[in-house]
């Protein structure tokens, strides 16, 4: 076994292990991680393979310059017989163009001279017929270039140009960020003028060049040679010009096959990670999902937290999987499963009693309008069980009914330097909110909306786009407006406002709003719809407890979750660090 292959095969705990949360989750996916090590395996696979370190070398093949002499030769004949065009001579490859050192039976030659990119016969739709294979970017995956899907001119008629390809042709996507698409044709065929057939002289090995083309240094090379600002593609001359190892014909062959073999094995480890991580996120779900069951007796439930805790440090090792646990707390706390109930505790009850009188008082002195009552919560309208000390009631039973749920300004105008700052859902975030909001209103526009002008302290929600985003105005926000984006909530003060803070970030809650969003230019959820929904209610005191033993919760949470992340990324820079130590 070689060096290359024993640094690959002596190493899959560090490929396997080495995993990050995806930035986005890409379109089609739900996954929420992404296969780094698995990842940065593949290309250490490409870059030992274009460098020679792959496979051995064999004295006995013939060098790859008698290789570029073949190639010349023919270059030549195929110009003289005219099918060739003839193109501007490229210069000599220099010290200075070598990214890295390669055997001395390869060669560093230039794209443009070894094949003939850049030439290549058009097809109108009158050239084809209905069984013409039309390739377009979309039907390659990205990174592994495999090809998702082949539609025939019956399925996908054109009207524009396309170019033509034949069997065995490298065909290139040339437009960022798709660069590293490549795949070798399996029959003949027509592409978008985005994509470049490539066919190679003097018997190089297509799949060898579909590699090359894949490697990182050929990707850094295009992602840097590419012009234009709307869609950024690699220009022909810049692409004729990009230097590449040539290995001797044999040794391509069977880099190829090697290649093949270790993309193989790459294949099988990230189909067994995939699987294992699946098979864990369902495990969590499973498990946590008992303990929030609604019908779950005592016995159950403690039966359930029994398992969990037993098996505490094998389920909860991923980012996703603490996620999911800080939303179960959430959801245990507002069922009244969190903390014990006291007897001694005034029930939910005669606090909402209590808020219903002093909202009479109001409207009996004439400080607030009398509105159309909410119809009561019945047993249809509840989704679980709550203690006997607790309440269901509407959500708008609970709020300061001077300053009513309310929308922001409806249109806020252009940004006013020195005008009054206008809070957005951009400006929204419960851990660490900016001191000012980005954008202000004129004095004019603001004087329109004084009802929802900021105190300081008051929660927000997103009512149109971000739906459910929330946050809380800081002291500094104090004077500044809201934008129609957003609604303000600002509890009564015998309820916890830090109670329907933690509520309001439950799926329970979040999922409601979600499921009575309208879909208009933007998703946009009536302010009607949350004065309306059905909210469990403990104890104010209790209310109290359950703050308290939520943030202890979520402060463990959040330093497993750091311990995590640490641990990730050692795992990321001990796979990087092979890497480098592999191409140094």
């Amino acid at each position: 076994m070689g060096a290359a292959e024993q640094l690959i095969t002596e190493n899959l705990d560090v490929w396997t292990s080495a995993v990050k949360a995806k930035s986005s989750a890409g379109r089609g996916t739900g996954k929420k991680l992404e296969l780094y090590g698995i990842q940065k395996l593949r290309e250490l696979i490409l870059e030992l393979a274009v460098r020679g370190l792959l496979v051995p070398q064999d004295p006995d093949d013939d060098p790859a310059l008698e290789l570029v002499k073949r190639n010349a030769a023919e270059r030549s004949k195929l110009k003289k017989e005219g099918k060739l065009k003839k193109q501007k001579k490229l210069a000599d490859i220099g010290e200075n163009d070598v990214p890295f050192a390669i055997p001395t039976s390869w060669e560093w030659v230039r794209l443009g001279n070894v094949t003939n990119y850049g030439v290549c016969d058009k097809a109108e739709a009158s050239d084809v017929d209905g069984n013409t294979w039309v390739l377009e970017l979309e039907d390659v995956e990205k990174s592994t270039s495999k090809l998702l899907k082949k539609i025939r001119f019956s399925e996908r008629p054109f009207k524009s140009s396309k170019n033509c390809f034949h069997k065995s042709d490298v065909i290139y996507g040339k437009l960022r960020p798709y660069l590293d698409k490549v795949l070798v044709a399996d029959e003949p065929g027509v592409c978008t003028t985005e994509m470049i057939p490539i066919r190679g002289f003097s018997s190089i090995d297509p799949a060898y060049l579909r590699l090359v083309m894949k490697s990182p240094g050929f990707i850094r090379y295009a992602n840097e040679s590419t012009h234009g600002m709307n869609l950024p593609r690699m220009g022909t001359d810049k692409a004729r010009l990009a230097p590449i190892p040539l290995a001797p014909e044999p040794e391509q062959h069977r880099i190829v096959a090697k290649v093949d073999e270790l993309m193989a094995l790459c294949d099988r480890l990230e189909q067994e990670q995939e699987s294992s991580l699946e098979t864990h996120e369902t495990l969590v779900a499973t498990l946590l999902n008992a303990l929030t069951e609604s019908t779950a007796s005592p016995e159950a439930f403690a039966e359930a937290w029994q398992r969990i805790q037993t098996h505490f440090d094998l389920l909860f090792t991923t980012e996703s999987s603490i996620d999911h646990l800080k939303q179960t707390i959430l959801q245990l706390a507002v069922m009244g499963k969190l903390v014990p109930q006291d007897p001694e505790d005034e029930p939910a009850r005669e606090l909402l009693q209590k808020i219903a009188n002093e909202k009479a008082m109001l409207i009996k002195e004439g400080k607030i309008k009398k509105q159309k009552a909410l119809p009561k919560v019945s047993d249809d309208d509840v989704a679980f069980e709550i203690p006997s000390c607790w309440a269901w009631c509407r959500f708008d039973d609970i709020i300061d009914q001077k300053y009513p749920i309310a929308y922001g300004v409806l249109v806020p105008g252009p940004h006013v330097d020195g005008g009054v700052p206008l809070v957005r859902v951009a400006d929204l975030d419960l851990v660490s909110p900016n001191k000012a909001p980005e954008k202000s209103i004129s004095i004019e526009v603001d004087s329109k909306f004084s009802r929802t002008r900021v105190m300081g302290g008051e929660i927000f929600m997103a009512v149109v786009g971000s739906i459910g985003k929330l946050g809380v105005a800081p002291d500094t926000w104090a004077g500044a407006n809201i934008a129609r984006a957003l609604c303000r909530i600002l509890p009564n003060s015998n309820v916890s406002k830090n109670y329907i803070l933690l509520l309001l970030q439950t799926d329970f809650m979040q999922n409601g709003f979600k499921d009575d969003t309208r879909v208009l230019a933007q998703p946009t959820l009536n302010i009607g719809l949350i004065r309306s929904a059905v909210t469990p209610i403990p104890p104010l005191a209790e209310q109290h407890r359950i703050v308290a033993k939520v943030d202890k919760l979520m402060t463990i949470c959040d330093q497993v979750k750091a311990n995590i992340a640490s641990a990730q990324t050692t795992q990321l820079n001990l796979a990087d660090s092979l890497v480098n130590h592999a191409t140094a």
